[in-house]
């Protein structure tokens, strides 16, 4: 970042036509039906009451109810209308446009074509030449109608685009904002005539659900582009914490294509880049073998996508330094490589490049991967599993199994609305959501509201019965919480519920809100509900990363899981800081504040890019629950069992989340493992295992203590405990341990990683904000 160099003139006269020209936004949906025209007409109405000149043209709204509500009293320049094959199309009148000169134009249908003989071939380029006459556009389209994801979505769905925009439209876009919707959504309004399509039997739930799984990664990698230009510029170094980027470090011999295939099955399951680095020494020339090998290396990167770099090295002992380098410099989460082959007198000798990566690397996770040659051989074969057999349709039920279908079938429908960040619209879209069920004679109540002011949100109650909240005393204070009890006896069909991560007050019936969800849907009574991504307790560790703010009120990853509906309310952050400018989201005398810090547009572009990637994992995780092959991350290996060895440090709850996650991604079982020196475990020291414990059985682990006599004596309990439960791999933290505490009891770490070869190992970073890139 050079603040002070002078602008040349080319970015002079760049900067002052910016000045002149219109904005485009861009509204992407799945599929048709998304509501992206409802969104954007919508947002014309907020528009022409701040008293924004906005006019529509070629808007379709296909007799919608609800589309056509939304059009009220904007302003209609008529389109060209004209007929192809019995089928009426319509055309931007331009010559219009130009005349009435508006500030704001809203169109949809963004792949449109013109008809034959019009001024221009295709609708993009019509708003092309509107921006270029500084008047601004709002458009939509489906994420299929996109050049780079057609052919995919056509494999994957046997949905074709009639037609198509270039794939780097969304780029120069001025924003551009996703419209979530479950496929269940999709399917209960084409169910209820709300739209129609002519082909209905492609809107089957997996391929809605593949189609919003690529609109959700795609609008990801465009956040996470403007990301990392917004970090560049704003001088910040390392990674962000929003995604993941793996970098596999592997030689040209037989054995490194298992590594970029397993650095290719860890990239695709936890929804980050590959890339791939390897090692030469210029002065050699590579033997037959090396480029035989060399050859094929390259064939499978470029079969998995990856990128590839191939770096000159004078030495061995050069590599750590390198490759500590190259993954500083390209924002790398996680270095994958092969365990050591020497022994201890050779890693002495000649170095070890694992102990000396451990004491270079900073916020990066390493992984070293297992040699399994001698159990699989050295075929590289596509990632195999093993299919669950399904039981009988003859079987009979047990009395537990029996049990567990019934409450599954009497329990309520639970849906949740999730955001980036406060004021992106969830409450507003459970309240409307709420209003149009109501209409439909479903019994619907507020069971709990926060608007925090919020006119707009309040507007939307409607006639929304609400129950009256319970007054707790507490501390000489009177406090309000949900009236659990009175929502019961109601029996609504439908309850919403807003903030779902909220701690209730201390002495009542239940600690979290969650808790109290789960009650309520156990009676059979449905909840819509809301919460932000931060508020996930698996990403509690990342959002710190993000923002530097711990949030203290989380929700288990699991109650996200046993929802039936997830559904994201996307908001672009430039959208959200003008909010909150306008005072719509908090009060005036915290605007400021909190756009100085939680609401900085960095923080805002990674919850944004988070919360799109972790919502396209739940799709992802969920479509491979209705078909096994249909995920879009590919499978997973055989089967895997992790375990995660902590201490009583602070660090161990971020070992506990980062275990969790990847034991979820990958369909493992996992434990928590505690090794204690002496018999007796002191009551300050007891206490903190109890926290430790009950978190990781908060996120579905089994947790074990271990007594040992001898420090020295940790890792060889942890190995032996990770071979009994037949462990695929074991996650460590990095060793905290002074100079003389490693002479005297050992390295834990480097221990492992000599003795548990036959496992892969991951060693996570602690993550320090004031470490600065790699200092060559």
């Amino acid at each position: 970042m050079e603040p002070f160099k002078r602008k040349t003139p080319e970015e002079i006269l760049y900067s002052i036509s910016r000045l002149h020209r219109g904005r485009l936004k861009i509204y992407i949906g799945a599929v048709s039906g998304s509501g992206k025209t409802y969104h954007m007409l919508q947002e014309g109405q907020m528009l022409k009451r701040q008293g924004i000149d906005v006019v529509i043209c070629a808007v379709s709204t296909r007799q919608r109810p609800g589309t056509l509500e939304q059009i009220g009293d904007l302003e209609r320049i008529p389109s060209i209308h004209w007929v192809k094959d019995g089928v009426e199309h319509k055309d931007l009148n331009l010559e219009r446009l130009y005349e009435r000169n508006p500030e704001v134009v809203l169109v949809d249908g963004l792949a449109h074509r013109n008809r034959k003989g019009a001024l221009h071939p295709t609708r993009l380029e019509d708003i092309r030449c509107l921006l270029d006459k500084g008047i601004s556009v709002i458009a939509t389209v489906n994420v299929y109608e996109l050049e780079g994801v057609t052919e995919l979505a056509y494999k994957l769905t046997g949905i074709a685009a009639e037609h198509t925009i270039p794939s780097d439209t969304l780029d120069w876009a001025d924003e551009v904002r996703l419209i979530d919707v479950t496929p269940e959504a999709i399917l209960e309004r084409l169910s209820d005539g709300r739209f129609q399509h002519p082909d209905p039997t492609l809107f089957k739930r997996g391929n809605l659900a593949k189609l919003r799984e690529l609109a959700l990664r795609l609008v990801a990698e465009g956040v996470n582009e403007s990301l990392e230009k917004h970090r560049e510029e704003a001088g910040l170094f390392g990674p962000s914490g929003a995604t993941e980027r793996i970098l596999v470090s592997a030689q040209y011999h037989w054995n490194g294509s298992i590594y970029v295939r397993r650095g290719q099955q860890v990239a695709k399951r936890l929804g980050g880049d590959l890339l791939v680095v390897t090692f030469i020494n210029p002065k050699k020339t590579l033997s037959k073998e090396a480029s035989t090998f060399k050859r094929s290396l390259l064939q499978m990167i470029k079969k998995v996508e990856g990128t590839f770099e191939e770096i000159p090295l004078a030495s061995r002992r050069a590599l750590p330094r390198k490759l500590v380098h190259f993954a500083a410099s390209h924002n790398v989460t996680r270095i994958v490589m092969g365990h050591s082959k020497m022994s201890p007198w050779q890693e002495f000798w000649r170095g070890s490049i694992a102990n000396r990566l451990l004491s270079l690397i900073k916020n990066v996770d390493l992984l070293f991967i297992a040699d399994r040659s001698e159990q699989e051989g050295r075929r590289i074969l596509p990632a195999g599993t093993q299919q669950k057999r399904e039981p009988s349709s003859y079987h009979r039920l047990t009395d537990q199994e029996m049990k567990e279908r019934i409450q599954k079938i009497r329990r309520g429908k639970f849906k949740v609305y999730i955001g980036s960040a406060p004021g992106v619209g969830k409450t507003y879209t459970m309240l409307r959501e709420g209003n149009d069920l109501l209409k439909k004679q479903v019994d619907v109540i507020i069971g709990l509201l926060e608007t925090h002011g919020r006119t707009e949100t309040l507007e939307q109650v409607g006639a929304l019965p609400m129950i009256p909240r319970s007054n707790t005393h507490y501390r000489g204070v009177e406090l309000e919480e949900m009236d659990v009890e009175a929502i019961l006896k109601r029996n609504p069909e439908l309850v919403l519920i807003d903030e779902l991560a909220h701690t209730n007050v201390p002495g009542s019936k239940n600690r979290k809100r969650y808790e109290d969800v789960l009650s309520i849907l156990d009676a059979g009574i449905s909840v819509i509900s809301t919460m932000n991504v931060q508020h996930l307790e698996s990403l509690n560790d990342a959002v710190e990363q993000i923002t530097g703010i711990r949030v203290h009120e989380t929700v288990p990853d699991h109650i996200l899981h046993l929802a039936d509906e997830v559904q994201l309310i996307d908001v672009s952050p430039s959208s959200l800081q003008q909010r909150m400018r306008e005072g719509r989201i908090y009060a005036a005398n915290k605007i400021e504040q909190a756009l100085n810090s939680f609401f900085k547009t960095g923080n805002l572009i990674a919850l944004r890019e988070l919360a799109l990637r972790e919502i396209a994992d739940d799709v992802d995780e969920r479509l491979e629950s209705w078909e096994r092959k249909a995920s879009l991350r590919g499978p997973w290996r055989k089967k895997e069992t992790i375990c995660v060895g902590v201490t009583a440090s602070l660090n161990a709850e971020r070992l506990i989340r980062r275990g969790f996650r990847i034991a979820y991604r990958l369909k493992a079982e996992w434990y928590v493992i505690y090794v204690h020196r002496g018999s007796v475990i002191p009551d300050e020291v007891n206490k903190r295992i109890e926290r430790i414990k009950e978190l990781s059985v908060r996120l579905g682990g089994i947790f074990e203590v271990q007594f040992i006599d001898k420090e020295r004596d940790v890792a060889s309990v942890l190995i032996g405990k990770s071979d009994e439960k037949m462990a695929t791999q074991m996650v460590l933290g990095q060793s905290a341990r002074n100079v003389w505490k490693l002479v005297r009891h050992g390295s834990v770490v480097k221990t492992v990683l000599r003795h548990a070869r036959h496992m892969d190992v991951l060693i996570v970073a602690d993550y320090d904000p004031f470490v600065k890139p790699f200092d060559t």
